[in-house]
């Protein structure tokens, strides 16, 4: 398996990539400065995942993932960039990428994402899926019901953490969390995980990597 890195700035690129190469120790890295860069290693050889910044010199990252999506569509790109702002969350998304984080997420987070995007899952950084839920419970009947927490776990549940997973990010018990769950399902009127799972992604809170 291997993984393009695309990023204009040197150091951090080079940082990210010996960091991937030494917690991936099976994984190829290769890196790109550019769009251009990019487009020209995936087409030397079809990576498993292109991890993307945003702003690039020349082709930008949402500009260059548009291409490889429309070239590749089952490829599959994290965007990982110094910007929170949701429209541009939203704009790669809609580009096609699988899944959006900044950098100043831990290094255990991007490596998370990697994998779970690498094992077929979108991932979204935890806040920014929270501020995308909340701009989205604005509009939809459903979701104003529920309260910032509740909608906080709904999202978590919908993109597949473990009920235990919750607890320790949210500090709260497993028990609160599995009470959070039942009151969900009685407030959107779905009877289990999977159908509250179906909503989360028929609200465009989570998205199915494609």
């Amino acid at each position: 398996m291997n993984i393009v890195l695309v990023d204009d700035h040197a150091v951090v690129r080079q940082g990210y990539a010996s960091l991937l190469r030494a917690v991936l120790p099976n994984m190829q890295v290769r890196e790109a400065a550019s769009g251009e860069e990019a487009l020209a290693r995936v087409q030397e050889q079809v990576p498993n995942l292109v991890i993307m910044d945003f702003g690039l010199p020349g082709i930008s990252g949402l500009e260059t993932t548009r291409r490889l999506r429309q070239r590749l569509p089952q490829l599959r790109v994290l965007f990982f960039s110094m910007h929170d702002e949701l429209p541009l969350v939203r704009q790669a998304l809609d580009a096609g990428a699988s899944g959006y984080l900044t950098k100043s997420s831990a290094p255990e987070v991007l490596i998370e994402a990697v994998q779970r995007v690498l094992a077929g899952h979108a991932y979204i950084e935890q806040p920014l899926a929270t501020q995308l839920a909340c701009s989205a419970q604005q509009s939809d009947p459903r979701l104003q019901r529920m309260t910032q927490r509740e909608l906080e776990i709904f999202v978590m549940l919908a993109k597949g953490t473990p009920v235990r997973v919750i607890a320790e990010q949210l500090c709260i018990s497993a028990k609160t969390v599995s009470n959070h769950l039942t009151l969900l399902k009685s407030k959107l009127q779905v009877s289990s995980h999977a159908e509250l799972v179906h909503l989360g992604i028929d609200l465009g809170l989570v998205r199915v990597a494609g």
